[in-house]
């Protein structure tokens, strides 16, 4: 079976306090753990990868649950995401093998998350940012939660790494007005509304 040795695990925590305007009530919080990992799949083509997404079971929870201790607890977040950046020997399937254990992890320690939780991967270089995506746990239709975190790390993918990314955030963006649906309309029901 496929080993994805851990060299890092970072953590990034924002606190907004505003985007021009005036200062919400409470600073926004929006936080990122990234997972720099050997690839175990690099300078090879494997036409099975799927099991492999049982091995990084456990590098997911273990993200999630100190992303959600940086972000001071599970109380408030209401919106989170993943991704993915593959060095140069591997490609960007080797990126999709987190879907499962990364979005699962964040959905099974937030309780009634019942949304799709969104998700981008890419080959990179070293030093390469990747921008996470961000939606509502519960409902895909809110659009004051959509947004992206942008995260980097200088040493990171070497060419036979990944760096798996988790994201998660405490409310809407600061001053959102475009309507839609709002938090308080949400039914949590299928997911999207």
């Amino acid at each position: 079976m496929a080993d994805f040795i851990l060299r890092k695990v970072a953590v990034i925590v924002e606190e907004i306090h505003h985007e021009g305007g005036p200062a919400p009530a409470t600073p926004r919080l929006r936080g990122a753990v990234l997972a720099v990992v050997s690839n175990p799949f690099a300078g090879a083509y494997a036409a099975d990868l799927q099991p492999a997404m049982e091995v990084l079971k456990p590098l997911g929870l273990m993200l999630t649950d100190r992303l959600i201790a940086a972000l001071g607890g599970c109380y408030g977040i209401d919106g989170y995401g993943k991704g993915a950046m593959v060095g140069a020997a591997g490609e960007a399937e080797h990126g999709a093998l987190w879907h499962v254990p990364g979005g699962y992890a964040m959905r099974e320690r937030l309780g009634t998350s019942r949304a799709i939780v969104p998700s981008t991967m890419k080959v990179a270089a070293m030093g390469a940012s990747i921008d996470i995506p961000l939606g509502h746990i519960n409902a895909a239709y809110v659009r004051s939660h959509f947004d992206a975190m942008t995260v980097a790390l200088a040493d990171a993918p070497r060419e036979a790494e990944i760096v798996f990314v988790l994201a998660m955030a405490k409310g809407p963006r600061v001053h959102s007005r475009m309507g839609g649906l709002e938090v308080w309309q949400v039914k949590g029901e299928d997911g999207l509304r």
